[in-house]
Formats: C-alpha cells, sequence, structure tokens
C-alpha cells in the first residue's frame, strides 16, 4: 500500500508541522502551498491521496476537490478546515470530500483519516490493474504474484517460454507451484484456447500416457514429477518430443535433472530435450519481500471462495509471517492464509516471545540478505536495490553482522 500524502496549505508553518506528524507515522508527504503546484500531481495514476487547506489565496480547495474529481473521480481529498468553517466543510463532503477535519486537528485522528483513505486509494488502483490484466489477457501477472525483482523475472521468463514451441520445464522447491506456473505457460501461449491435461508421473502407464497426449491434442500435457515416469515410459516421452506430437509437453520437477542423468536415474535423450526451455520458480526464502503482497493475494482469494469479508492484515501479522521460515513455500503460505481467513490463526506466528521490535529486525535482516543474494554479495548493488544510501546499509549490515563476502559466488 502506498504511504504518500499531496499536502497542500498555503502556509508554511502548518506545511512543515503536518510534514512532520506524517513522517513520525511513516507516512511521505509531497508538500504544495497553493493549487498551481499541487495540480500536476493530481492524475489518475497517483498512488496517495491529498490532503489540503480549505481557505488559501486564489485556488482554494474546493477548486482542488473539483479538479481532483475531473482527474479522477475515485482519489481521496481531505481537506482541513479552520474554527467556524464546519458549514463548509459539510458542503465539500456533499460534492464528494474523503473526509475533513478542524484545525488544529490532533494527529492521532488525522493518521488514522489518512490511513483509511491511502487504504481506499490502494484497492481502487489495485481493482483497476486487475481489471486491465483482465482486459489485456497477461496470465502471468494475473496468477504470479510478488512484486520483487525475481517475481518480475519469473513472469517475463514464462512469457518467453510460453511462446516458444517446444518441451518445456518448470522446477522449483516442494510448494513453490511448479503445476501453477505450468498452467500459466499454457496459457499465455498460442494454444491458451485448447486442452490443459495434467498427469502425475508416479503411476502413470504407457496406455495413460498415450491417452493424455491424444487428450491433450493441440494444447498441452503437464507431467508433474517427471523423474517418477519408468525408464521404458521416459523413453517414449522422449520419442514423442522427438515426432513434434501435436501436444505441447511440460515436465514439472523439484529434483535437479542434471545430477539425477548423471547419476543414471533419468533418461539423457528426454532431459536434453527438456532442457531447451526451463522455467525455475524462486523459493519464498530468496524472495522474503514477495511475502506480504502474496499473503494479502491469498487472503483475499481464500475470503472469496468462502464468501467472507478479508479480515484486515496487521503488520504484526506481516511481521510474524516474515519471521517464520517456509519450507512449505507458497503453499504454506496459503494455507495460513486460509485459516488466517477461517478465523483459526493460531498459528500464525511462532512461539519466539519477541516483541514487534525484534521481530521487525528479523523482517529488515532477511530482506538484507535477499538482496546481497541476489547482488552477488556486491553491497553497493544490494544499496541500489533497496533504494538506501549505501553508509545505511553498511550500519544496517554491521547492526546485524552481515558480511556482504558471505555472499559472493
Amino acid at each position: 500500500m502506498s504511504n504518500r500524502v499531496l499536502l497542500v496549505d498555503d502556509d508554511a508553518a502548518v506545511r512543515e508541522a503536518l510534514s512532520q506528524t506524517l513522517e513520525l507515522a511513516d507516512i511521505s508527504a509531497v508538500t504544495a502551498g497553493s493549487f498551481v503546484v499541487a495540480k500536476d500531481h493530481i492524475t489518475p495514476d497517483f498512488e496517495g491521496v491529498v490532503l489540503s487547506d480549505i481557505r488559501m489565496p486564489g485556488r482554494d480547495g474546493f477548486h482542488l476537490l473539483e479538479y481532483a474529481q475531473q482527474q479522477d473521480a475515485d482519489l481521496p481529498v481531505i481537506l482541513l478546515t479552520g474554527e467556524g468553517d464546519i458549514p463548509m466543510a459539510v458542503k465539500a463532503m456533499g460534492q464528494g470530500a474523503f473526509g475533513f477535519l478542524e484545525k488544529p486537528c490532533a494527529p492521532g485522528d488525522l493518521i488514522s483519516l489518512l490511513e483509511r483513505a491511502l487504504k481506499t486509494r490502494a484497492m481502487v488502483l489495485e481493482n483497476r490493474r486487475l481489471r486491465h490484466l483482465v482486459e489485456t489477457g497477461d496470465p502471468a501477472a494475473r496468477m504470479l504474484f510478488g512484486s520483487s525483482d525475481l517475481a518480475e523475472a519469473l513472469r517475463k521468463r514464462v512469457r518467453l517460454v510460453a511462446q516458444a514451441e517446444g518441451a518445456a520445464l518448470v522446477t522449483g522447491a516442494p510448494g513453490t507451484g511448479i503445476s501453477k506456473v505450468a498452467e500459466v505457460v499454457h496459457l499465455s501461449s498460442a494454444r491458451s484456447k485448447a486442452p490443459f491435461v495434467k498427469r502425475a508421473a508416479a503411476g502413470l502407464t504407457a496406455q495413460g500416457l498415450q491417452d493424455a497426449l491424444h487428450e491433450g491434442e493441440g494444447g498441452s500435457l503437464f507431467i508433474d514429477e517427471v523423474t517418477q515416469l519408468s525408464p521404458q515410459l521416459q523413453l517414449t516421452l522422449a520419442e514423442a518430443v522427438e515426432q513434434n506430437t501435436p501436444t505441447r509437453l511440460i515436465a514439472g520437477s523439484t529434483r535437479k535433472l542434471a545430477q539425477e542423468v548423471e547419476e543414471g536415474r533419468f533418461h539423457a535423450d528426454l532431459y536434453y530435450r527438456l532442457d531447451v526451455l526451463t522455467v525455475r520458480i524462486p523459493s519464498l526464502s530468496e524472495r522474503p519481500e514477495d511475502i506480504p503482497v502474496m499473503f494479502r493475494r491469498y487472503v483475499d482469494q481464500a475470503a472469496e471462495q468462502a464468501g467472507l469479508t478479508p479480515p484486515d492484515v496487521t503488520p504484526q501479522t506481516i511481521a510474524g509471517l516474515m519471521a517464520r521460515d517456509w519450507p512449505g513455500n507458497a503453499r504454506a503460505l496459503m494455507s495460513v492464509a486460509m485459516r488466517f481467513v477461517m478465523g483459526m490463526p493460531e498459528d500464525m506466528t511462532p512461539d519466539t516471545g519477541l516483541g514487534l521490535a525484534e521481530q521487525m529486525g528479523q523482517v529488515e535482516q532477511s530482506l538484507l540478505e535477499a538482496a546481497l543474494r541476489r547482488a552477488g554479495g556486491q553491497a553497493s548493488a544490494a544499496a541500489e536495490a533497496l533504494k538506501l544510501p549505501r553508509k545505511t546499509l553498511y550500519d544496517k549490515l554491521t547492526r546485524y553482522g552481515i558480511r556482504p563476502e558471505d555472499f559472493r559466488q
């Protein structure tokens, strides 16, 4: 959720005082002393909300409200009123203002109202984004969650593999969603309107494989844990791929196929055909910054399926989630989200005995380590990715006893 507020007031002292109040609440203020300065920030893409004084020389708060509604009717505008301006504020509410407060306002009341407005804005923008994804037909963006660089790289790779023809391989740790990613590859391809057939390799017979290939004709056949196919079926599948069967093969595996080939447990010909187009799904430990995004999406999905209102996901909840190890990856996170929605969150967080500050420290440490891992131990690159000054990064690394050289390959 964005935490930006466009703060508009012609009184510099008031702007400074309000900016400090917002900063203490971790809300970023973009300040403007007039409507003329503010209007360039008021666009349909503005991720924050507007907080403006009503009485200003020239174009006042009413004019700003009208302009904001013309640009984006869903952009929340909160107005600050002086003594005796309550009737004017009530009039503004009738014209579509999100709320109003009388100056001087209590910091708690101001922050509470702003947080509600920011949450409303975030929901509006997310709904727009989802509608756009549906309209543009991008299954990778619609179905593969996460905002990290690794998540975006995964979506890009899926689109690339989808557009190519030929057998493909999807790998990842248990619980990362291999079957789901395979389906996204299919849905992102020119075969999306044709069948997507799924089979488990374990126990699959020769006749079962032939039936599946026939059923998926023109579409795709996903075989999960392909290393569990019998040697004869591995050979049969390799021949089918070589003969350009009308059904595209997408194989999934939680094992390293190169090692399986080296140790004689997997057919080399099939491996080399699958290894041309590969998708590797990063585990949650590699991209902990995606945990909050994914959890909120899973909560929304679970609530929709259960016909329930999604419960609020608090910072304490997120801190608890990020303090945990996730060997079960996305599948485990999804299960926790479902129990959370059903009102059974007793196992949401581990009983670490840590307070919120300590848990948030663990979160920060995991994000620092993930950034260094992606940057190959290069602290300057990690600082840039985290949008931190290098000195700040080094201070944090020292605090947690993290050594960049430990992440160099």
